[in-house]
């Protein structure tokens, strides 16, 4: 008898205010593809970091190839073959590619330039555009995922834990990763695939196990006899959720005008090369792109967290080329960044004070801040927006991916602005996740904001957008009418210009 590649069996794991698993199991087969399903908060995370030996179970037990384990690291967990591919990236930002793909894993005396070949190498056979000797802190989000999903495969893991590794691909890409996954457990391997995207887990995967409040509702359900309507409803518990519903927009006058932008990365290369466009009060304008492709420098330097080298960005007729950030937040700027953990919020700090970053100047009295009216204020966006926090005094860091966006959004939403600039605002959430905030989006264009949506998931931009621009090399390379246009037309533009 084949023993299972994986048991986790009655597994409990409680944290201050909440309960992340309550009595979960799992059985995974050798040679398979597995998903995990399940809204966020439901515990995938956390019971996949107590089979990755982040965390220790407080009950319950983990078996490998039948043989039950006790690992109190990851470094335990991967002697036994697991590894894992976490969706916030664990990378040193001051290392390059390589580095970080053999951290822990090298010689003491270290050939780089026979490392960063064997890594070159890894990369061709997988199929991943990355620059071994480049440092990290210099990748997008998307570049970032590339060198998590390198590194698990340099370390020959025997079970494979992919933590929402589509999130930052575009549908290109992700058609890529399902043809490494076959390869991956052609060779023997099993994959677990935690994913919300569930036509991806209908299309890679075999089996699926569902989770619904840390606990299991469906176990090693056969994914060929399923469909994404019947997994989406073991999932919430009730029919599939209604796709958000976008009306005719009636635009008015500009809001946001970028005009000539150029901005360059890091490394003083070309980020952003002469892109002129504007976006009208009550319009959503979605901006597609292969990641890398300039996006998050748009993006930064329209919020003022990068420099301009040339061109202008207006907000609401107000010059805010130079501006600093809080002068276009009071200017009628909000701003949902692709990193919500880092760059969008403090995941050392509680609630309050997240909720208050960008509010504090109105909430004092005098010289002194009124923690009352800051609490209030927190409150308020957490009821709003229905965040689902234990305590609000607790650090943010044990919350899940849907609930810190929908802090995040709430922060940034709440306080009425005239453009919100959004990028992957829907990365990593479940399916009632997304639609709630892609609902919020849709509501602050109809109540006349100025939204500007980047996105690497196509149909997300075609359902909301009005215009859609596709960025390639840093420049704008085509406009389309989001409701007179296809995904492949916008997927050619995406990828022909870079051939």
């Amino acid at each position: 008898m084949i023993q299972p590649a994986v048991e986790l069996d009655g597994i409990w794991k409680r944290f201050p205010g909440v309960i992340a698993n309550a009595g979960a199991n799992l059985t995974v087969r050798p040679g398979t593809v597995h998903a995990v399903l399940g809204e966020n908060g439901a515990g995938k995370t956390t019971l996949m970091n107590c089979l990755a030996g982040v965390y220790l179970p407080d009950e319950g037990q983990v078996r490998i190839d039948g043989v039950a384990q006790r690992f109190s690291s990851p470094a335990d967990a991967l002697a036994a073959g697991i590894g894992m591919v976490h969706q916030e990236f664990r990378l040193v930002p001051t290392f390059t590619v390589a580095e970080n793909i053999v951290l822990g894993h090298a010689p003491r005396i270290l050939d780089m330039a026979a490392t960063e070949a064997e890594v070159a190498n890894l990369a061709e056979r997988f199929g991943f555009d990355v620059e071994p000797d480049r440092p990290v802190w210099q990748l997008s989000m998307g570049e970032r995922q590339r060198v998590e999903i390198l590194k698990a495969l340099w370390r020959d893991a025997k079970v494979l834990v992919l933590d929402e590794p589509t999130a930052v691909l575009t549908p290109q890409e992700a058609v890529e990763l399902g043809e490494v996954l076959r390869r991956t457990v052609a060779e023997g391997r099993s994959v677990i695939f935690i994913s919300h995207k569930l036509d991806e887990v209908v299309s890679f995967c075999d089996e699926a196990t569902v989770l619904r409040g840390g606990k299991t509702v469906a176990s090693s359900i056969s994914v060929a006899d399923a469909n994404a309507s019947s997994l989406a409803e073991l999932m919430v518990g009730e029919a599939s959720i209604e796709p958000v519903s976008v009306s005719v927009s009636m635009p008015g006058d500009p809001a946001l005008v970028v005009k000539n932008l150029s901005v360059l990365d890091s490394r003083g290369l070309p980020a952003v090369q002469d892109v002129t466009f504007s976006v009208r009060s009550g319009e959503i304008v979605g901006i597609a792109g292969v990641a890398g492709n300039g996006q998050r420098s748009l993006t930064d330097a329209i919020a003022g967290l990068q420099p301009v080298k040339s061109g202008t960005i207006e907000v609401m007729q107000a010059d805010v080329t130079q501006a600093s950030p809080q002068r276009r937040f009071r200017a009628g700027l909000a701003y949902i960044p692709e990193d919500r953990v880092g760059v969008g919020l403090a995941p050392k700090l509680p609630a309050t004070e997240n909720a208050m970053m960008r509010e504090y100047r109105s909430l004092r009295r005098g010289p002194l801040l009124s923690w009352t009216r800051a609490r209030d204020l927190c409150d308020r966006i957490i009821n709003d927006f229905e965040v689902k926090i234990g305590r609000r005094d607790a650090p943010l860091a044990g919350l899940s991916g849907g609930n810190l966006q929908r802090l995040l959004l709430g922060r940034e939403l709440s306080s009425a602005p005239d453009v919100v600039v959004a990028s992957q605002p829907t990365r990593g959430l479940d399916v009632s996740g997304v639609r709630a905030i892609q609902r919020l989006l849709v509501q602050q264009r109809d109540e006349g904001t100025a939204v500007l949506v980047v996105s690497e998931d196509l149909d997300e931009l075609l359902a909301l957008a009005d215009r859609i621009l596709v960025m390639v090399e840093g420049r704008v390379v085509g406009a389309f009418d989001a409701r007179a246009t296809s995904r492949v037309e916008i997927g050619e533009a995406m990828m022909g210009a870079t051939a």
